[in-house]
């Protein structure tokens, strides 16, 4: 008797915990709302032959009488949220064949007996928490066709395997140590192999590896401590090979085994050492090529590309030329030509040519003109970036046709012309830099103005804006306030893709490109214009600001007491303005506070003392000859100078521009989260993890 009730995702329910004594064979509730936890009692059912529970609700742990379904031919557990150990009772399953139990919260390790599961075939144990070194009997199993451990905390080394049956073998993504073992060329049947993200070493010959999978459709070796090379010349061809993952391999050419391979989709070279031209590109298939992080020089031969390419990234190089041929690549959907010299005019086209294009990086190159008014409705990007490049003449209003818009950048450019109020009409836009242009004019002068109502990252510093700051503006920047903490942080871009969008902006004093954007930053900087009057109290009511930037405007009147609400802030530049009064106490309770410049007012009075203020040095204050006690030497009691706390004589007082890196490490982990995902994510990008990780005290 089977009991079926899948792909019913209304369907709700609990096991009961008792009356499981039935001849039951199959029991199968996959794709449904069953929660709650799997009773004990579940091992009554001596006659089980197949037990699937994948995407359910089910919690908790798996009962050891599981051990006693000495039927049981398929065990799916997988998409769950089961915790726990894998009991070693299940090891008793002798007849067991499929083994799948991926996806959920497990812990411990892969139990350890000799004789375990003479008959199982499949075994997927990925995304779990599993830690060890993995058991002998992975490596010696005579029919064990099919090995997922991906995504868990595995250490060790991966061992000989003493058969060739494995058709397929995932243990990417966790911390497998030493070389690739040479058994791996005699797993014939392979039609994946993915082994990447590990702490592998040691120079590898393709040709050697791979040269008999005649069956391979998938290869990822990417991103261990691997050096790969191949012959000069080959004499095979892997016919069925459509992925090749490669990124981070120490790879100086294009790999000759490759020339052959006619059904070739995905091509990811990224972060190895290739240089030179691309002369020539024989995969008419592929539809996804990533080449970033190279040397590769010369023009982009986009006519010899493939039409129906979607994903397109050669950033990070040193490639010339115009691309005025770009728009006949019309299925792409990400195309990234970034820090490279490209140069010309952008073309026109670039607009309208596809529908589905939804992210375009030309940043850091030296394409000039304008941008094109081509932007046409039905227009479905979401990343736009085109930050330092020679772009002159107004901002064009046709991008109000993206309605789908989250990242506009056109930072550091020629560009003029006034606020562009029409962003408003951009519902989803949530980072906006004008940074470094020639706008002018006032902002926010609408009688009704409303923000787009998810902008969460907005940089109008180095131009020339006057007037007030824009109070109603500002207390209209709802994606500012309570923003969810509770949310797991993300990173912004297309995870079907597994791209992430990028941004410059400045984080005190330091210009930097964000490689990954949380979704839990927020900044507001305006520094660098001609703003006058007061600062809006209603700076205050942004609850979730992570950084303000006010420096080198106008600025009168006296620092708002309501910024000492803003409890997430981390770093807060008021200098070379024309403040005056006191630094309001309040700003004490900004224990998140890991950067304060209010250098070159008018302040006076004494200095808040205690917490974060304890940190900060003169430099945040000079200038402002009214202002006494520590760290200054001028007493607030008297003219008597006084001498230093004792936490300055620790190092010496110098100019440098990263004086700051200390000092938001020395603060500790909670001070200063969202500032070291910043450093680190420039770290990440300049090769220096170990670096960083030094510099936050992990060993």
């Amino acid at each position: 008797m089977d009991i079926t009730l899948t792909k019913n995702l209304g369907l709700t329910g609990r096991f009961p915990k008792s009356n499981w004594s039935s001849p039951l064979e199959g029991l199968d509730v996959s794709y449904t709302s069953f929660s709650g936890e799997l009773p004990e009692t579940i091992g009554n059912l001596r006659s089980l032959y197949n037990l699937g529970l994948q995407s359910c609700n089910f919690s908790g742990s798996i009962p050891r009488s599981l051990g006693n379904l000495s039927q049981l031919y398929i065990l799916v557990l997988s998409s769950n949220n089961f915790s726990g150990k894998i009991p070693s009772s299940l090891a008793n399953l002798t007849e067991l064949g499929y083994l799948h139990i991926s996806d959920n919260q497990f812990e411990g390790s892969i139990p350890d007996n000799p004789i375990a599961f003479p008959n199982l075939g499949s075994l997927h144990l990925y995304d779990n928490l599993l830690s060890g070194t993995t058991p002998s009997w992975l490596y010696s199993h005579p029919i064990l066709y099919d090995l997922d451990l991906s995504n868990n905390k595995f250490t060790g080394q991966i061992h000989e395997f003493q058969h060739s049956v494995l058709e397929y073998l995932d243990l990417s993504n966790n911390s497998f140590h030493g070389s690739i073992p040479s058994s791996i060329e005699k797993l014939v049947n392979l039609s994946l192999l993915d082994l990447s993200s590990n702490r592998l070493k040691g120079t590898i010959n393709l040709d050697t590896l791979i040269s008999q999978f005649r069956y391979l459709f998938y290869l990822s070796l990417a991103s261990n401590a691997l050096s790969l090379n191949s012959n000069n010349s080959v004499n095979y061809v892997l016919p069925n090979l459509q992925h090749v993952i490669l990124s981070s391999c120490n790879i100086t050419e294009f790999p000759k085994f490759l020339k052959g391979s006619k059904v070739l989709k995905r091509l990811d070279l990224s972060e190895n050492r290739i240089h030179g031209p691309i002369s020539n590109f024989p995969w008419k298939e592929v539809q996804y090529l990533d080449l970033h992080s190279n040397f590769i020089q010369g023009d982009l031969p986009i006519l010899l590309l493939p039409r129906n390419m979607r994903f397109l990234s050669v950033s990070n190089n040193n490639m010339s030329g115009e691309i005025s041929d770009i728009c006949k690549l019309k299925s792409l959907e990400i195309l990234d030509l970034s820090q490279n010299n490209f140069s010309g005019m952008i073309p026109k086209c670039i607009g309208s040519f596809s529908q589905s294009l939804s992210s375009l990086k030309l940043n850091m190159n030296k394409f000039h003109g304008v941008i094109p008014p081509t932007f046409a409705k039905g227009c479905g990007l979401k990343n736009l970036n085109l930050n330092s490049n020679h772009l002159e003449g107004p901002l064009t209003r046709s991008i109000s046709n993206c309605k789908e818009l989250e990242v506009l950048d056109v930072g550091n450019n020629k560009i003029n012309g006034t606020f562009p109020q029409w962003i408003d009409g951009l519902s989803e836009l949530q980072v906006f830099v004008l940074h470094s242009n020639k706008f002018h004019g006032s902002i926010g002068a609408s009688n009704n103005p409303q923000p787009p109502p998810k902008l969460r990252i907005i940089d109008l510093s180095g131009n020339n804006f006057v007037g007030l700051l824009p109070t109603s503006y500002i207390k209209n920047f709802r994606g500012m306030v309570n923003l969810d903490e509770g949310k797991a942080a993300r990173y912004m871009g297309d995870t079907y893709q597994s791209y992430d969008y990028s941004v410059q902006i400045v984080v005190k004093g330091l210009e930097i490109e964000l490689v990954k954007i949380l979704t839990i930053f927020t900044s507001i900087d305006l520094s660098n214009n001609n703003f006058e009057g007061e600062i809006p109290t209603t700076f205050g009511e942004l609850s979730s600001l992570r950084g303000l930037n006010l420096s080198h405007n106008n600025l009168t009147d006296h620092i708002p007491p309501s910024l000492g609400n803003l409890t997430l802030l981390e770093w807060l530049d008021l200098s070379s303005n024309k403040l005056r009064g006191q630094i309001p106490s309040e700003l004490v309770d900004l224990t998140f506070l890991s950067f304060f410049n209010a250098s070159f007012n008018q302040l006076v009075g004494p200095i808040p003392q205690g917490k974060q203020f304890n940190t900060f040095e003169n430099g945040s204050y000079e200038g402002n000859e009214g202002l006494c006690g520590l760290p200054l030497s001028r007493s607030c009691s008297s003219n008597r100078q006084q001498p230093p706390p004792p936490w300055m004589n620790s190092h010496k007082d110098d100019d440098s521009k990263l004086e700051f890196g200390w000092k938001v490490v020395a603060i500790g982990y909670g001070f200063g989260f969202i500032f070291g995902m910043v450093v680190g994510s420039v770290a990440l990008r300049m090769g220096k993890l170990k670096w960083f990780l030094n510099l936050i005290g992990f060993r």
